[in-house]
């Protein structure tokens, strides 16, 4: 088991918000996504114990996408693209807490996602069917929040319904990434502060990956 820093486990867990962000802003402009990182992030849900951060998504590997992502978002200078993958990161970052201060709420998603992790283990066969239930419990939950994550693109993309449960659920498991970040020491004010550090942990990470 590799033995991980704070600021490596912190960068990790925070590339799974910035995989989350990319997803959504690609599923709303395209209608399209990348389905190993989809995989990774929709698991993330479901794991409950994991022993370490990378067990979250899998692997590391499972977040190469955020990783890369990130470390483009902290980078000094911004384009359209990486101005937007911000502005989702985040909002995500931002719900996270509201959902944060509703142990009610709380309950309600880790015991839907018991029963979720349940049919898709034994009934599901494509990531698509276990969005459709997730998508479902961010609906009936984070939904009902002050706070919403307003998701812009394409009509036609957004209008599309599974593509919009696609959506959902990549944003639930954005707010387990930011959840998990938390839990590993991230916060808001470190993030302005450690910019720099975050974002080359994120490039070396991501570099260790290598090319697949």
């Amino acid at each position: 088991m590799i033995q991980r820093s704070a600021i490596e486990n912190q960068t990790i867990a925070l590339a799974g918000v910035a995989q989350a962000a990319r997803i959504v802003d690609q599923i709303s402009r395209t209608g399209s996504y990348p389905l190993e990182f989809l995989e990774a992030s929709i698991h993330s849900l479901f794991s409950f114990d994991a022993p370490t951060v990378d067990a979250v998504f899998g692997n590391v590997q499972g977040v190469k996408l955020g990783l890369q992502n990130l470390a483009a978002g902290l980078a000094a200078r911004s384009d359209e693209s990486t101005a937007t993958l911000m502005h989702y990161m985040f909002s995500i970052l931002h719900l996270e807490r509201k959902f944060a201060a509703r142990d009610d709420l709380q309950q309600v998603v880790h015991q839907r996602l018991e029963h979720a992790n349940y049919k898709a283990t034994h009934f599901s066969s494509h990531v698509n069917e276990v969005c459709h239930s997730v998508a479902a419990i961010y609906s009936d939950t984070l939904s009902t929040l002050s706070f919403r994550v307003k998701v812009t693109g394409s009509a036609q993309h957004l209008a599309n319904e599974a593509n919009a449960e696609v959506i959902r659920a990549v944003l639930l498991a954005g707010v387990r990434a930011a959840f998990l970040w938390r839990q590993m020491g991230g916060r808001r004010w470190k993030l302005a502060l450690q910019r720099g550090q975050i974002r080359a942990t994120a490039t070396d990470l991501s570099r260790q990956l290598g090319i697949r």
